[in-house]
C-alpha cells in the first residue's frame, strides 16, 4: 500500500499550511474551496498562575502509540492547563518537531510548578494547526445534477436537495501524503492521524477524519449522489483498516485503536454492490467482512442464559479494554473520575472501570444517554452510573444479525458452506434478540441487562433496529393494531412535538443522545423500519385516540416507562401551534391537524397509517433540517433569500452561509440539539446523507415547511406571530427560536 496503516507507523505534518485551490469537475463545474482555520491557544488562568495540582497519572495503555496524544504526563498537563476549548483539539494538532524533542521540551517543566504561560508557549512552539495532515479531494465524475433530483417536486425543496447535494465536495478529504512524517518514533513530527490511502467523506466540525458508524448514512447520500468511486474509496480505507488492525477503528486517529462503532461495514459493503453491480469488490470484502466478524466474534461476544425461556445465547455487547481517560476527551473524563465534588475520591480500581464505560459509551455511537445509566442523573452523578458493558444492546445484535445475512447474500453460491455458517450464526442471534430483548405486551424492544439479568425499561428509539434488520415478531405480525403499537410512539411524538422523534423521552440528564435530541441516522432506521412492515398490516388509517383522550393513549401499556403527565413538554412556539396546553389530554397534541400534522406534508385520501407515519416523518426531518440551515444563514438565489443581518444576530449566524447539524430538537424544527461533552457540530455527514435519502425516497410527498418565528428578548412571551410558509412565497422569512441557540452556549 502507498502508505502503511500498521500501528507502528504514525503519520505528521511537515511545517506547511495547505493552500485551498479551487476544484473543478469534469463537467466543468467549480466546486467549493476548502478553508482551514485552526484553533490557537487561550490562556484560562493568568500566564503566571500555576496549574492545579494534579491526580495521580493513569496505567499506560498499551494499545495506544506513544507518548504525546495518549495518557500520560504531557496529555494530562496540557489538559488541566485548559488552552483549547474541546479536548480534542490538541490531539488532533501533529507536532513541528521530532516526538523525542517535544518530549524533552516538555520535560523541562516541574508538572508541579509549571504555569499557564508555559504551557501556551509549549503548545504553540511545538505544534502545527489541527487537521492539516488532510487535504481537500476532488470527487472524480461529480454530476451536478443527479437523477434522484427529478423525484423532488416542490422547487425549493428540490433546490436544497440539489445545495445538499454539493456539500460533499467540502467534505470530501485525501491523506496529504506530502506532509507525512517518518516513521515513529524517529520521524520528524508525530501526528495522531491513521493516514488513508483512498478518498473518503468527513463527517464535519471537530469531526475531521474518517468515521466509522457515520459513513453508513453518508454513503446513503452518495448512492443518490452518483458517487460510486467515493463509496468504494470509503470501502477501501476501512479494508485497509480490517486488514492492519483486525478490525474498523471508530475514527482515523490513533487514540480510537481500542474500539470499534456499530459494525456495518457489510451493509455498506451490500447496498454499495445492489446499486452498482460492481462484484469485484468482493474478491476482497468477503474475507475481510469475515475477519471483522471474528473480532466482534471473539472480543465482544458473551454467553447469555435467558431468565424467560433458560435457553442459552451468544450475544454481543460493547466492552472497551481502558483505563485512563480518552485522548479527545481527556479533560472531561478526567474531571468525570476526579469531580471535585465527590465526598469520598474513587478508588483506583473504581476510576478504571469508569475510563473503561466511557469508552464502551463511545463504542456505542450513543455517547452518552441515560439508556446506559443505572441511575439516570443530570450531569457526571449519571456518568459515573454508566452500565454499558453489563447490557446486551438491542442495536448492536441486531447490526450483526443483519450483517450475518448480508454475507451470507453476497457469497451466493460460490461458498455454500460459509454462507450456511453465517445462515446458522444469524439464527441464533435472532433467537437471543426476540427472546431476550422483545417484550411481547409493551411491544417494543429492550436492552437485556446482565446485572439485574432483566429488561431494562427505558424506551428508546433502539427498539426499532431489529425491524429495520429484517426481525419482525409474530406480536407485530398478528394484527394491525399490535404492528401500529410498536410505532405508536413516533405517533405520539410527531403529534406532541415540533421536531422529529427523539432518542428517549428522558430530557433530565443533560445527555445528547437523550430528549430533546433527534439523530438523522434514528429518523433514517424508523421510516426504513415503517418500510419493512407488510402492506396486509397497514391498510387501515391511523386510529384515533378514546374521547378526550391524546395519542399517549394509543400507547400500548408500561411501553414508555412514564405516565403521560411525565413525558417532557413542548415549550416552544410553532406555526399555528402554542405550547401544549396541557400536559395530558387531547390538548397535549398541540401540532395535530385533520389529517396530518404540522410540517407533515399533506394527507392523501385512503393512505394507511404505515404510509401516514412515513410521510410525517420525512416532511418533519425535511423541515428541520431547512429551517436550521435558513435560520443560520442558508439561502437559495430566486427561492430563498437569506435572512436580514437584525434576525441572523439573534442566532449569532451574521456572515455565516447556512449550517447542517448534527443533530436537531424536537422542541424546534428551527435549532439544532444541545447537550452532551462537545458544542453542536455542523457540516454533516449523516445530515446530508438522510436528507438526500428522504429527498429521492419521499419527494413527490414533500412539502414546503412552515417555520417558526424568531423569538427576541422583546416577545419572547407572546404567542402571537405568525410563521410564513415557504410554499407561499419566494420571498418567506424563515428565523430561529433564538433561545435554545444562546440558552446552550451554541454559537455558530
Amino acid at each position: 500500500m502507498a502508505s502503511s496503516l500498521k500501528a507502528v507507523v504514525i503519520a505528521g505534518l511537515v511545517h506547511t499550511i495547505l493552500a485551498a485551490t479551487t476544484t473543478t469537475t469534469t463537467s466543468g463545474i467549480a466546486l467549493p474551496t476548502l478553508t482551514t482555520s485552526t484553533a490557537v491557544a487561550s490562556p484560562s488562568a493568568p500566564l503566571g498562575a500555576t496549574l492545579p495540582s494534579q491526580a495521580p497519572l493513569p496505567p499506560t495503555q498499551g494499545w495506544c502509540i506513544g507518548q504525546i496524544f495518549c495518557a500520560g504526563s504531557l496529555l494530562q498537563t496540557v489538559n488541566i492547563a485548559q488552552v483549547y476549548s474541546d479536548p480534542k483539539t490538541f490531539v488532533d494538532k501533529p507536532t513541528s518537531k521530532s516526538s523525542q524533542q517535544v518530549l524533552a521540551d516538555f520535560n523541562n517543566f516541574n508538572v508541579s510548578t509549571v504555569t499557564e504561560g508555559q504551557i501556551v508557549n509549549f503548545v504553540d512552539n511545538d505544534f502545527l494547526g489541527e487537521g492539516l495532515e488532510l487535504e481537500a479531494a476532488a470527487l472524480t465524475n461529480f454530476n451536478p445534477n443527479p437523477a434522484f433530483l427529478n423525484n423532488v417536486t416542490d422547487p425549493l425543496l428540490k433546490a436544497f436537495a440539489q445545495t445538499v447535494h454539493t456539500y460533499w465536495t467540502q467534505l470530501a478529504r485525501d491523506t496529504n501524503q506530502s506532509a507525512l512524517c517518518d516513521e515513529y518514533p524517529g520521524g520528524t513530527c508525530e501526528s495522531s492521524l491513521i493516514p488513508l490511502n483512498h478518498t473518503f467523506i468527513i463527517p464535519g466540525g471537530r469531526f475531521r477524519e474518517q468515521y466509522y458508524w457515520d459513513s453508513y448514512w453518508i454513503i446513503q447520500g452518495l448512492i443518490q449522489s452518483e458517487l460510486y468511486d467515493t463509496i468504494n474509496a470509503t470501502l477501501q480505507n476501512f479494508m485497509d483498516e480490517i486488514e492492519d488492525f483486525g478490525f474498523i477503528p471508530n475514527g482515523g486517529r490513533i487514540y480510537y485503536l481500542n474500539r470499534s462503532q456499530p459494525p456495518l461495514f457489510i451493509h455498506m459493503v451490500y447496498d454499495y454492490v445492489n446499486v452498482t453491480g460492481d462484484t469485484s469488490i468482493l474478491q476482497r470484502a468477503l474475507p475481510l467482512a469475515e475477519a471483522e466478524l471474528a473480532w466482534w466474534a471473539n472480543n465482544r461476544t458473551i454467553e447469555v442464559t435467558s431468565p424467560y425461556t433458560n435457553q442459552t445465547y451468544m450475544m454481543a455487547h460493547y466492552a472497551v479494554t481502558n483505563t485512563a481517560p480518552r485522548p479527545e476527551s481527556y479533560l472531561t473524563d478526567y474531571l468525570t473520575v476526579h469531580d471535585p465534588t465527590l465526598s469520598t475520591p474513587l478508588t483506583d480500581n473504581q476510576a478504571a472501570e469508569l475510563y473503561s464505560e466511557l469508552a464502551s459509551g463511545a463504542e456505542t455511537g450513543w455517547d452518552y444517554s441515560s439508556r446506559f445509566e443505572a441511575i439516570p442523573q443530570l450531569g457526571n452523578p449519571g456518568l459515573r452510573s454508566l452500565n454499558v458493558k453489563n447490557n446486551i444492546p438491542v442495536c448492536l445484535n441486531s447490526i450483526l444479525y443483519k450483517a450475518n445475512l448480508l454475507l451470507a447474500e453476497l457469497y451466493g453460491t460460490s461458498n455454500a458452506t460459509a454462507s450456511s455458517a453465517r445462515l446458522q450464526v444469524a439464527a441464533g442471534i435472532r433467537a437471543g434478540i426476540l427472546d431476550l430483548l422483545w417484550d411481547p405486551v409493551k411491544l417494543a424492544f429492550y436492552d437485556f441487562n446482565v446485572t439485574s439479568n432483566a429488561r431494562n425499561d427505558i424506551f428508546t428509539a433502539a427498539t426499532f433496529y431489529p425491524v429495520w434488520n429484517g426481525i419482525i415478531p409474530d406480536e407485530v405480525l398478528a394484527s394491525q393494531s399490535n404492528a401500529f403499537g410498536y410505532f405508536a410512539a413516533v405517533n405520539l411524538a410527531i403529534n406532541k412535538y415540533n421536531g422529529t422523534v427523539p432518542v428517549t423521552f428522558i430530557d433530565w440528564t443533560g445527555l445528547q443522545w437523550d430528549a430533546p435530541n433527534c439523530w438523522p441516522p434514528l429518523q433514517y432506521i424508523i421510516m426504513q423500519a415503517l418500510r419493512a412492515i407488510p402492506s396486509n398490516l397497514t391498510t387501515n388509517g391511523l386510529p384515533t385516540p378514546s374521547s378526550n383522550q391524546s395519542t399517549y393513549d394509543l400507547i400500548p401499556a408500561g411501553q414508555l416507562g412514564l405516565t403521560e403527565a411525565q413525558l417532557p413538554g413542548q415549550p416552544f412556539l410553532i406555526a399555528q401551534a402554542n405550547p401544549n396546553a396541557t400536559a395530558t389530554g387531547p390538548a397535549a397534541d398541540i401540532n395535530k391537524l385533520n389529517g396530518t400534522i404540522i410540517n407533515g406534508g399533506n394527507a392523501t385520501l385512503g393512505e394507511g397509517w404505515r404510509d401516514t407515519l412515513q410521510r410525517e416523518m420525512a416532511n418533519r426531518y425535511y423541515a428541520s433540517v431547512l429551517c436550521s440551515w435558513h435560520a443560520t444563514g442558508g439561502s437559495i438565489p430566486g427561492l430563498l433569500p437569506q435572512l436580514p443581518a437584525s434576525q441572523l444576530n439573534v442566532t449569532n449566524s451574521i456572515g455565516n452561509t447556512g449550517n447542517m447539524f448534527e443533530k436537531f430538537s424536537n422542541l424546534n424544527v428551527d435549532a439544532s440539539g444541545y447537550g452532551g461533552e462537545y458544542t453542536v457540530q455542523a457540516g454533516f455527514g449523516w445530515t446530508n446523507g438522510v436528507l438526500l435519502w428522504v429527498a429521492s425516497t419521499y419527494g413527490e410527498q414533500l412539502v414546503a415547511p412552515q417555520c417558526p418565528p424568531v423569538l427576541t428578548a422583546a416577545n419572547t412571551t407572546s404567542s402571537t406571530g405568525a410563521a410564513v410558509s415557504l410554499q407561499a412565497s419566494s420571498g418567506a422569512v424563515i428565523t430561529a427560536v433564538a433561545m435554545t441557540f444562546m440558552a446552550f452556549g451554541i454559537f455558530l
